[in-house]
């Protein structure tokens, strides 16, 4: 009748087993009896927990216990499985979800039909087995509180569970009985308890809400909905790119995910973004995520889908609500501790700028606490690239960069965002970077304040390292540094070639065949089409430049590849200033002193190595220059190379810099900065500066620039309102910043004279 999945050869007599079986209905509770009869004869069937505490209560200790269920597979999963294939399929349809319908319970009066008509679609599992005295032994130190039989029950469960993904593959992760697991802890019950003794109210208060906010939280994967969710969210992506995955990356993550979790931190540039990763991961073969992400999205139905197809929405801030804060905390710790892999976006939000965002610090301090805490032995931390070449949701993030109100998620919403989906062709590029551990990654930071940012620090830097410079980033980093100039196809080729000359010499990754053989025309046709770029055929050749307008949503792009240029730019800079130095001083030391001193300027708009691997990277970008560059002079090394890339890598940044600076020596020393309102108080200041030519680049002016730029003058302390010399030191902020824009303007004017050697 059903295909069983035996445990071991039969036993006889009634002491040895003990048979703990899950049944819902009259049809299931008869499988098991069979199953019991055919493999453990004589053996007790405890089918209530009534049973369970009265067979406990007279079994030896070196009695085992055999946790059975049913396992009901759908149509499609059952021919995959009888014709030995075991594939997915390709994508569910909205007509497979009607196939699908009820087969992880289905109608009593459906299964005895089913089971007799299609009996490959019937499993009988059989978890692994525990020793009766094994398992006392885990209640008493794990769960002492709660009653043998209870946690007897659910360890039953939670081996079904694991002998059920052989039947029903990898790509179903099911964790069940979270709440049960992580209250029945004694060590978790301790917390609690403390956490009452705090706040001052009743233990079995607190207990109760902790229990609430867990089943807030608590997602499930179950097949029926993560196929639902594909189907239902599958217009958000599946037609709007060809995504590329760089799958030489991929086997070692599968590798080291036989023992240890691994926890996916990807770039956040698209509301997509987690479900392009989930069919790559699922293309590969590789267990589906638990993605933690804000709850602004749990609105029907991508909330109810989602938190059963494996989404845990979280707050965006916990507020003065320390139960949430300790439930996340715990829940965190429990499914890294029972190995389920995570993923979690750790820029905190969508990049608006199209960079690297600085690091949300709250869920990774919460996963390192679970090692601290000795819950779990490792997780390995992947670094996760996902770039497109073109994003429809951009105009609406260059807006808000201009001041206009975030959208409020919703349906409305989202039948917008997938009708502009509708229209967006483009690739998507999945790159994984090095896996590391994270206890290692903890032990080499040691102890102290800044020990989580270093681990942060090493993430991003992963991230920004397996991110390859798109076809577009590209061609928009040489759009955007001609002034507003219109160039041939000749002519931005010709531009584009050092950049992607660069990147070979550093061995970053590239898109040197994505610009040859039709791949520019393609670009710019990509680009001409998403309206970011205007051709214009009036003469007597077609010519390129940046609409008027788009400024921001050329950035986005080029701001994608601007990592890899970050440490010339900062090199050409230092050069500039060693050109300056007066007689008799060593110019390779002051280059270096301002090459630390522009690291410190940039340190919240880019993710710069510790000093050592520091001067490396900036000795090694001067090398590539000329090798002999330490013995020749600054300026004519500057003026004969083939290109200059810091006016267009870094004046957006620095002009933001300067308009914020500005503001701020602006203020009386008594004069308080609310630090959500300035960022859009600079907007007016930035727009005239840009009306009279004092700023340069449109997309300079942005809040999210003013923002990271206000972080960098808290950093200084230079927004402690009525500090006797905080006007001064204002003012020196500002002219700091205004004498690195005076350098980038003369570079600005060198690259143009090279560029137009260049193009002619």
């Amino acid at each position: 009748m059903a295909v069983d999945v035996q445990d071991e050869s039969p036993t006889t007599g009634a002491g040895g087993v003990v048979v703990l079986g899950a049944a819902r209905t009259a049809p299931e509770r008869d499988l098991i009896a069979d199953w019991a009869a055919r493999h453990h004869p004589g053996a007790p069937v405890c089918l209530s927990a009534d049973d369970l505490d009265r067979v406990l209560a007279d079994a030896p200790p070196d009695t085992r216990v055999v946790p059975v269920r049913v396992t009901w597979l759908p149509p499609t999963r059952a021919v995959e499985w009888a014709d030995g294939t075991g594939a997915p399929p390709e994508r569910s349809k909205p007509s497979d979800l009607l196939a699908l319908f009820g087969h992880r319970r289905p109608p009593a009066l459906w299964q005895r039909r089913l089971a007799r008509r299609a009996p490959e679609r019937v499993q009988v599992v059989a978890g692994e087995p525990a020793t009766l005295d094994d398992l006392a032994r885990r209640h008493d130190d794990e769960a002492r509180e709660e009653a043998l039989s209870a946690f007897v029950h659910r360890a039953g469960v939670l081996s079904c569970e694991r002998a059920e993904r052989a039947v029903i593959g990898d790509h179903y992760t099911v964790p069940r009985l979270v709440v049960e697991q992580i209250l029945a802890s004694t060590a978790i019950r301790e917390k609690v308890r403390a956490l009452a003794e705090r706040e001052g109210r009743p233990f079995d208060e607190v207990l109760d809400e902790m229990r609430g906010r867990l089943a807030d939280l608590a997602a499930v994967q179950n097949p029926l909905s993560i196929d639902a969710f594909r189907t239902a969210l599958s217009p958000m992506h599946a037609s709007a790119w060809d995504v590329e995955v760089d799958t030489e990356t991929i086997e070692p993550l599968r590798e080291l995910n036989r023992t240890s979790p691994l926890v996916f931190l990807p770039t956040h540039r698209s509301y997509a973004d987690p479900l392009v990763l989930a069919e790559v991961l699922r293309d590969h073969d590789l267990p589906r995520n638990t993605v933690l992400g804000g709850n602004n999205m749990a609105f029907w139905p991508i909330g109810p889908l989602g938190k059963r197809a494996g989404i845990v929405f979280i707050r965006r801030t916990s507020g003065d609500d320390p139960v949430y804060r300790l439930a996340l905390r715990e829940y965190i710790a429990h499914l890294v501790t029972k190995r389920f892999n995570l993923e979690w976006y750790v820029e905190g939000g969508r990049s608006r700028t199209g960079k690297l965002r600085r690091p949300s610090m709250g869920l990774l301090s919460y996963l390192a606490g679970a090692l601290d805490d000795g819950r779990a032995a490792d997780a390995q931390l992947v670094p996760t690239s996902i770039v497109y070449d073109r994003l429809y949701e951009l105009d609406a993030m260059a807006a808000e960069q201009g001041g206009q109100d975030k959208s409020a998620e919703g349906l409305g919403w989202m039948a917008r965002y997938i009708r502009g989906q509708a229209r967006n062709r483009g690739h998507a590029r999945v790159r994984f970077g090095e896996p590391f551990s994270l206890a290692d990654a903890l032990a080499e930071a040691g102890d102290g304040p800044h020990r989580l940012d270093k681990v942060a620090f090493s993430i991003c830097d992963g991230i920004n390292r397996a991110t390859p410079a798109t076809p577009t980033a590209l061609v928009t980093f040489a759009l955007l540094g001609t002034g507003g100039r219109a160039l041939t196809h000749e002519q931005i080729r010709v531009s584009t070639a050092p950049l992607l000359d660069h990147l070979d010499a550093l061995g970053r990754p590239g898109p040197r065949e994505g610009l040859h053989d039709g791949g520019l025309s393609r670009t710019l046709e990509r680009l001409v089409s998403g309206e970011v770029v205007e051709r214009y055929t009036g003469g007597d050749e077609p010519v390129w430049s940046v609409r008027d307008g788009r400024h921001r949503v050329a950035a986005f792009y080029r701001n994608g590849a601007i990592h890899h240029f970050v440490n010339r730019a900062v090199a050409e800079l230092g050069l500039l200033a060693a050109s300056r130095a007066p007689a008799g001083t060593d110019p390779v030391e002051v280059a270096w002193n301002d090459a630390l001193a522009l690291r410190d300027l940039l340190k919240f708009e880019f993710f710069f190595p510790p000093k050592r691997r520091f001067s490396d990277e900036i000795t090694a970008e001067a090398d590539l220059m000329d090798p002999a560059w330490r013995e020749r002079d600054p300026g004519d090394l500057l003026r004969e190379t083939r290109f200059l890339v810091a006016p267009r890598a870094l004046r957006s940044f620095v002009d933001a810099q300067w308009v914020v600076a500005t503001r701020l020596a602006g203020l009386g020393r008594d004069d308080e900065v609310d630090r959500k309102a300035f960022p859009g108080e600079c907007l007016g200041l930035g727009r005239q500066m840009l009306r009279q030519g004092r700023v340069v680049r449109p997309d300079s002016v942005s809040t999210e620039l003013y923002a990271a730029a206000l972080d960098l003058a808290d950093n200084r302390g230079l927004l402690d309102a009525g500090a006797e010399d905080v006007a001064a030191r204002r003012e020196a902020f500002r002219d700091e910043i205004d004498e690195v824009r005076g350098r980038l303007g003369e570079l600005a004017r060198l690259e143009d004279r090279l560029t137009e050697e260049l193009l002619a």
